[in-house]
């Protein structure tokens, strides 16, 4: 790199890149667009030339790599430096035009792909997701070590309060803020919802699980499964969570591991475990007819049985794109019509307990509060898809 390019003034870069292809062209095109943003870029001609630069010792940030390569081609590249560099994003760019590649290249562990040609800015995006996925992959290891002594005395606090229901919410939010606004940032960084959506729906999920009676501990539990239901969606590619069109069949595939991918990503933070379980059977359906393990009845946790309930109904009032919000009575209606098949008729039973304006008050106080959850950004509906 010219030595020009780094005045004594200028700070130097913390993200390192290795840029690997065969192609010298392409190679220099891509390095000179990040050096210019201020990214430390270091090619490598082949795959091998690649495996041995990390075999050094030397240490990257991100790998974008080409996939077509003599020797060792870039899903060999991939699998090679994913044993000794697991946290390190690799970005494959191909100029195959065929999707199945792609796919089978983020099957293998690649954060995401790049289609030969493309722009300055595409790969900039790109290169920014892959980046701020990984610092916040990292952030959350390190908040591991130190998140279950403060979310224990947070937790007593709550179980020592006789508060209201919103209250609750509150205090929860408090209680948990670390690992919450962490594992909501990458969230957001994927796939905005509806704005409020995830509080309506903890919410709701609240209010029916104290009309069923249920231990105050095991309210808590439940909150936190239908805060992060959909938490998954952050290990899924952007090129498939933001595709403005219909999903092929392996991309439905894909987008259905998220229940999966949150499921694994839950379960090993002590205080999340048992709300793991309901990330991971939140798209579950009563009669079995649901992903992704077509679970029947009770073998369905409770608390997936409740937030189905709760989701549905925060999605049937609620604005969407292709039409507007339908009012309670409607929606009571629809769950009613699913009982048994979508739903545990037991909990439609309670459900239907509840007046509308209990929910009416509680949309209403969800969307007046300034939330500290904030979605940063918006991306296209995609439940719907799957």
């Amino acid at each position: 790199m010219p030595a020009q390019l780094w005045g004594s003034t200028q700070k130097a870069p913390v993200e390192r890149i290795l840029i690997v292809d065969d192609e010298e062209a392409i190679r220099e095109i891509v390095y000179s667009m990040l050096t210019i943003e201020g990214y430390k870029c270091r090619q490598a001609a082949s795959g091998v030339e690649a495996l041995a630069v990390l075999n050094s010792g030397e240490q990257f940030e991100l790998m974008l790599s080409d996939l077509m390569m003599a020797e060792l081609d870039g899903i060999g590249l991939l699998e090679a430096s994913k044993e000794k560099y697991p946290d390190m994003p690799v970005v494959m760019v191909t100029a195959v035009h065929d999707i199945s590649v792609a796919l089978a290249a983020i099957r293998n562990g690649a954060y995401d792909y790049l289609l030969k040609p493309f722009e300055r800015e595409q790969l900039l995006a790109t290169v920014r997701r892959a980046l701020e996925n990984r610092r916040l992959r990292m952030e959350n290891r390190a908040y591991q070590t130190e998140l279950e002594s403060k979310v224990t005395a947070r937790t007593e606090e709550l179980r020592q309060a006789n508060i209201q229901l919103l209250r609750a919410m509150g205090e929860l939010e408090r209680s948990y803020d670390i690992t919450l606004e962490a594992l909501g940032d990458a969230l957001d960084l994927k796939d905005a919802e509806t704005e409020g959506h995830s509080k309506r729906v903890t919410a709701f999920t609240i209010a029916m699980a104290r009309a069923m009676n249920l231990p105050q501990e095991k309210i808590r539990i439940i909150a936190r499964g239908a805060f992060l239901h959909d938490v998954g969606k952050m290990a899924i590619p952007d090129a498939i969570l933001r595709k403005p069109g219909a999903l092929t069949p392996d991309e439905v595939a894909i987008m259905r591991e998220h229940c999966y991918r949150g499921y694994q990503m839950l379960r090993k933070i002590p205080f999340l475990a048992e709300a793991a379980e309901i990330v991971y059977a939140h798209q579950e359906c009563f009669d079995g007819s649901g992903y992704p393990r077509g679970l029947k009845g009770e073998e369905i946790p409770l608390g997936a049985r409740i937030f189905a309930i709760a989701d549905t109904l925060d999605a049937i009032t609620s604005d969407r794109p292709y039409r507007a919000a339908q009012t309670f009575t409607a929606a009571r209606e629809e769950i009613l019509r699913w009982s048994g098949r979508q739903f545990d008729p037991e909990v439609v039973k309670v459900f239907l307990t509840v007046p509308e304006s209990i929910w009416q008050d509680l949309r209403k106080e969800i969307n007046s509060q300034v939330y500290r959850f904030t979605y940063s950004q918006k991306s296209q509906r995609v439940e719907a898809r799957v």
